[in-house]
């Protein structure tokens, strides 16, 4: 869960409804599994305040599978409410909002993970050592171990409980996918976990944030630009930091592996204190 400092100036001009498409997408591919099943799976009124969509099997999973803990996922995001205040104030290492669903996963025993190995390589061949009287091939067993010290090592997830992950990136660097994914499928390969849940913005709030005017420092006043202008709210969530696009553009692509991966985007309806004009 990330939530760095807003972006530099040159950068949050950019804004995801009017910037170039190549490295994002609209819409999930053939691969995401078909949203008749993911409605099956996912209680309706989650979808009142999210869209949700599924990749390799990720609903079925999660709510077959590891229904406890994906309850306890269910009911942080039945209770997520956030405020324009929230949206407009400036977070620095971590914003009120992602504070939220730590106060409300914690104390159920979602801890941050790391996942550390080593991996044991065994050679094994047969060595020639002579020939039988008859001309026939003798051989023997040979054998040999390689010991790679670390080969897994610091890849970390937020929020893991038995065998299900989850995090939330809110308005990080979109890299921070990259990171995310790397680690749900490192977690997944090495068998510590069934599926993942990521949480980001949804593309639908963008025109939320285009009329919530100046945006807030973290002390809630008003904010500016190095050059003295005011900086608008929608100035603060570019399109190379974290929402659905850049999520669904990389899950399109496999950059998950074979970890089922649930993404769950934040709507307009989480806002308590937004009413659409």
């Amino acid at each position: 869960m990330s939530d760095p400092e807003d972006e530099d100036d040159d950068e949050e001009e950019k804004d995801p409804l009017v910037a170039p498409t190549e490295d994002i997408a609209a819409a999930p591919s053939e691969s995401a599994d078909p949203m008749e099943i993911v409605r099956q799976k996912i209680p309706a009124d989650i979808f009142e305040k999210f869209e949700i969509f599924s990749y390799r099997n990720a609903a079925v999973i999660l709510s077959e599978t590891r229904k406890a803990e994906f309850d306890e996922i269910l009911t942080a995001l039945r209770n997520f409410t956030i405020t324009t205040d929230m949206v407009r104030r400036a977070g620095g290492n971590e914003s009120d909002i992602p504070k939220l669903l730590t106060a409300a996963l914690r104390p159920l025993g979602w801890h941050e993970t790391v996942v550390q190995g080593d991996l044991l390589v065994r050679l094994l061949w047969r060595k020639q050592t002579g020939v039988t009287k008859k001309g026939k091939a003798i051989f023997e067993k040979q054998y040999r171990e390689l010991l790679r010290e670390k080969f897994l090592d610091g890849h970390k997830i937020d929020y893991v409980k038995n065998r299900v992950a989850f995090d939330l990136e809110w308005n990080s660097k979109d890299q921070t996918f990259d990171r995310d994914l790397y680690a749900f499928n490192a977690f997944s390969l090495c068998g510590v976990i069934d599926a993942a849940v990521l949480v980001t913005r949804s593309a639908e709030l963008g025109p939320v944030f285009r009329v919530l005017g100046q945006a807030l420092d973290r002390k809630g006043n008003p904010e500016v630009k190095r050059n003295g202008e005011p900086r608008l709210t929608h100035q603060k969530y570019g399109a190379s930091t974290t929402w659905m696009g850049k999520l669904l553009y990389r899950l399109n692509a496999g950059r998950n592996g074979g970890c089922p991966v649930l993404a769950i985007g934040i709507r307009p309806a989480c806002i308590s204190d937004w009413k659409a004009p």
